[in-house]
C-alpha cells in the first residue's frame, strides 16, 4: 500500500459577486477568495486489491457513498489515468458542513492532488484544473493554494499581484458558524427567483480593480450579495453581524452561501470578547475558530 496525507483547507470569499444566470443554468460570479490555515486532513491510499474504491469519515452527517465529492474525484481521476489498485480515502473533518467554507470542494481537489502525487504526476496542472471544474464550482480554487480571483462558474482563476497577495496572506480572522446551515442550491434558487439581488459585473470588477490599484489591508473590499437570500430566511445572521460592528467596530461578512461568517481582526481585537458576542446571539453550540488567510 502507498499512502499520502495532505491538508485540505477551508476558504473564505472576501468578495462574492453573483452577476447573473448563464445559458447552462449555472450562475456567473466574480470572487476574491482565499484559503485559510484551518481545515480538514485527507489521507489517500492505493491498495493492491481488486476491491472497490471507498471513503471513510466519522464526522456526523458526512456521506461516505458515491455522493461524496471525494469519491467523485477518484472516479474523475480514473477516467484520465488507470490506477492499479483500490483507492481508499479517509477524511479527518474539521470544516463544518453547510457552512459556505468549501469543505467538500476542498476535499475533492485535495484527493485529485494526492492521487496525482501517488501516481507519479501523470496529469498536468491544466488537466487537474479541468477535472476539478467538472466536480464543482469551488474546486479549482483549492488547486491554486493562494488567494485568487475566480470568474465564470469558478473555473477561471486569476493570480493577484505580489503586493496584493502579500496584503492578504497572514490576515487574522475569526470564523464562526451557527448550528444551522444554508443549502447552496436553495440560496442560488432564491437569487434566481427574485432576480433583484444580482451584482452588475462592472461593479464587481470595479471594486477589485480599485483595490488592486493600491492594495492595503484596511481597504480590502468585503462584499457578498448571496447574503440577501440567507438574511431573508435566517435573521440571526444579520443580527449577530450588526452586533459585532456595533460593539467591536470591526468589519464582518458572511462567507460563500453561508451560514458561516468571518470577522476581520485588527491588531488589538479582543477575540474572547467577540466570541462572547457571537455566543450570546447564536448560543453556546456555535462553531468558532481563529485562523489566518493562507
Amino acid at each position: 500500500m502507498i499512502s499520502i496525507t495532505l491538508p485540505s483547507p477551508a476558504k473564505v470569499n472576501l468578495v462574492l459577486a453573483i452577476t447573473g444566470v448563464r445559458e447552462d443554468g449555472f450562475h456567473d460570479l466574480v470572487s476574491l477568495v482565499s484559503p485559510v490555515d484551518f481545515g480538514d486532513e485527507v489521507t489517500v491510499s492505493i491498495e493492491p486489491s481488486e476491491g472497490g474504491d471507498s471513503l471513510a469519515c466519522d464526522y456526523p452527517g458526512v456521506p461516505t457513498d458515491e455522493s461524496n465529492l471525494g469519491l467523485k474525484a477518484v472516479a474523475a481521476f480514473r477516467q484520465k489515468y488507470k490506477i492499479a489498485g483500490a483507492v481508499k480515502v479517509h477524511l479527518e473533518k474539521r470544516i463544518p458542513a453547510g457552512a459556505g467554507l468549501g469543505g467538500g470542494s476542498s476535499n475533492a481537489s485535495t484527493v485529485l492532488l494526492a492521487l496525482n502525487e501517488l501516481c507519479g504526476q501523470p496529469l498536468s496542472d491544466n488537466e487537474l484544473l479541468k477535472l476539478s471544474s467538472q466536480l464543482g464550482s469551488d474546486c479549482p480554487l483549492f488547486l491554486a493554494k493562494k488567494p485568487v480571483i475566480m470568474r465564470g462558474r469558478g473555473e477561471h482563476l486569476e493570480s493577484l499581484s505580489q503586493v496584493a497577495e502579500s496584503t492578504l496572506v497572514g490576515q487574522r480572522l475569526l470564523l464562526f458558524k451557527p448550528t444551522f446551515g444554508v443549502n447552496t442550491g436553495w440560496a442560488y434558487g432564491r437569487m434566481k427567483a427574485t432576480g433583484a439581488w444580482y451584482c452588475p459585473t462592472a461593479q464587481a470588477e470595479g471594486m477589485l480593480a480599485d483595490w488592486q490599484a493600491g492594495p492595503e489591508t484596511r481597504k480590502v473590499p468585503l462584499f457578498n450579495n448571496m447574503q440577501n437570500a440567507a438574511f431573508e430566511k435566517y435573521v440571526a445572521l444579520p443580527t449577530v453581524l450588526g452586533l459585532i460592528r456595533e460593539r467591536h467596530n470591526l468589519r464582518c461578512l458572511m462567507s460563500g452561501s453561508g451560514s458561516s461568517c468571518f470577522v476581520w481582526l485588527d491588531e488589538n481585537a479582543d477575540v474572547s470578547a467577540i466570541t462572547k458576542t457571537v455566543r450570546d446571539c447564536l448560543g453556546d453550540d456555535v462553531f468558532c475558530v481563529e485562523t489566518t488567510l493562507a
